[in-house]
């Protein structure tokens, strides 16, 4: 099986890539390693993926360019045969898309343009791409559900992911090209981004300058560990979509199509208060925070609860591990990674 990762150098692409080279898949990386975070992280990841290819004897290449270069894209598509696209790459953040919506038109709606078309040139065998929970916005039915509407997005990140979705159905639908959209619940893990909170919590709470702990610490998520969440992607990049034949035109399903199309949850169907969240890190770090309390910040949503009755239907799994756990490796690997 040979794969191209998107985003193989961010974290869950890194992750993702690192699991595919395990089980002995070809994988062709593909990332811009832009300055968004540190790209030293980024680097570092890399390194570790021509390291495990080392070891493994599986092939990985890793092409570095801007996904929203179409000339780059054809390129690529045009050089390697692929059996599966995994579309990790985006611009996330749901601050930084309130003061530069624009970064994220380029990488989440250009990029994924030239994705599915490649895709559709070179009749792929199925694409696989990442959306997000933020695309159930202002809903508050939980736990959410894929087979619930999704037209309420809070934020512009949300928008463009829930665009990923329908562009993917519309492909879908013309060309009979299979997509599955995955909408992932507040992933963490070693190797994470700098950028989020389980990253800045443990660096201030290690250097005893304090946190910024929004809406008091009263929202909860559905954190959701990072081998839990690839483990879940190749189990559905594995299982190329199909057309639910029992779906109804005149009462459409919002999860699947008559065409070949699906969308799955994959969260840990356990949510967390953000307050037991830094408890956890307190008990791995082995130091109490000094939070500075906060109220809910513009475009956040209090609550996350992912229902996974389709995905575990659909490919026999659930994530599962803890937050104590999880957490628990992230601070060990910070440790480690920045000798502290």
């Amino acid at each position: 099986m040979k794969s191209l990762v998107t985003g193989a150098a961010g974290f869950i692409g890194y992750t993702v890539s690192t699991q595919l080279l395990k089980r002995g898949d070809e994988v062709v990386g593909f990332d811009v390693v832009n300055d968004y975070y540190d790209p030293a992280v980024k680097e570092a990841r890399l390194v570790e993926l021509q390291k495990l290819s080392a070891e493994t004897g599986t092939k990985f290449t890793f092409v570095r360019a801007d996904l929203a270069d179409q000339a780059a894209v054809d390129a690529c598509f045009a050089e390697h045969a692929f059996d599966r696209v995994i579309h990790l790459a985006a611009q996330a953040g749901v601050r930084y898309s309130l003061v530069n919506p624009r970064a994220y038109v380029r990488s989440n709606i250009d990029a994924f343009v030239n994705i599915i078309e490649a895709c559709r040139h070179n009749e792929t065998p199925h694409l696989t791409y990442a959306s997000t929970s933020s695309v159930y916005g202002a809903n508050t039915d939980m736990p959410f559900s894929e087979h619930q509407p999704t037209v309420h997005p809070l934020q512009f990140y949300a928008a463009t992911k829930r665009a990923n979705e329908l562009m993917a159905h519309a492909y879908s639908h013309l060309y009979r090209l299979p997509t599955t959209g995955l909408r992932f619940f507040t992933v963490y893990g070693p190797w994470g981004r700098p950028d989020m909170a389980l990253f800045l919590f443990t660096r201030n709470i290690l250097e005893g300058k304090p946190i910024q702990v929004f809406n008091h610490g009263n929202h909860t998520r559905d954190f959701t560990y990072v081998t839990d969440i690839a483990e879940g992607v190749i189990r559905v990049s594995d299982q190329i979509a199909q057309p639910n034949p029992h779906w109804n035109s005149d009462q459409p399903d919002p999860a699947t199509s008559n065409a070949p199309w699906r969308l799955f949850n994959i969260g840990n169907n356990n949510p967390v208060k953000l307050s037991a969240y830094i408890e956890a890190i307190e008990a791995a770090v082995g130091k109490k925070a000094i939070q500075e309390l906060l109220p809910l910040q513009a475009g956040d949503v209090p609550d996350t609860y992912a229902n996974v009755n389709e995905l575990q239907t659909a490919v026999g799994y659930k994530p599962a591990t803890p937050v104590k756990e999880g957490v628990a490796n992230f601070v060990a690997w910070y440790r480690q990674f920045y000798g502290v």
